[in-house]
């Protein structure tokens, strides 16, 4: 049987969004219990648009991920999206040791980030196995 790259790609994308809904909701769950989930020491709320737009590319370019690896089979697709997921594994890393030094540490959630992490780099492995796959125009395809 052959592997479908695209089906394992489109399929660790969405997991890796599941997850991440996850782990913001995980972030919200104290409000449900009459407790603050600000942090301490945190500045203002001035800069609170940039850092919405910055979470909304963080799950729009996964999802625009998954439509495009549907429909688009091309090399220099592949490419981008091996550089993509390369990107979101060193967000993801940085994401667990930004959340390490925050007092008290949240334990739950530096376990699903880590698992992210890992979920992540399998992404980046399928991902560059379809990279490297051989493409074949239709001519060729009839010929044996």
């Amino acid at each position: 049987m052959a592997v479908n790259h695209r089906e394992q790609i489109i399929t660790l994308w969405m997991v890796f969004l599941l997850g991440t809904l996850f782990h913001t909701h995980l972030g919200l769950i104290p409000l449900f219990h009459n407790q603050s989930i600000a942090v301490p020491d945190a500045h203002g709320t001035e800069n609170i648009a940039w850092i919405l737009w910055l979470m909304l590319g963080f799950f729009v370019v996964p999802m625009l991920a998954i439509v495009i690896t549907l429909f688009n089979d091309s090399r220099r697709y592949r490419k981008l999206h091996f550089g993509i997921t390369a990107f979101y594994s060193v967000m993801n890393l940085l994401h667990i040791i930004a959340d390490l030094w925050v007092k008290p540490i949240a334990w739950y959630q530096i376990t699903l980030m880590f698992i992210l992490f890992v979920l992540g780099l399998l992404l980046n492995i399928v991902s560059w196995q379809w990279m490297q796959e051989r493409t074949y125009s239709k001519s060729f395809e009839n010929i044996r």
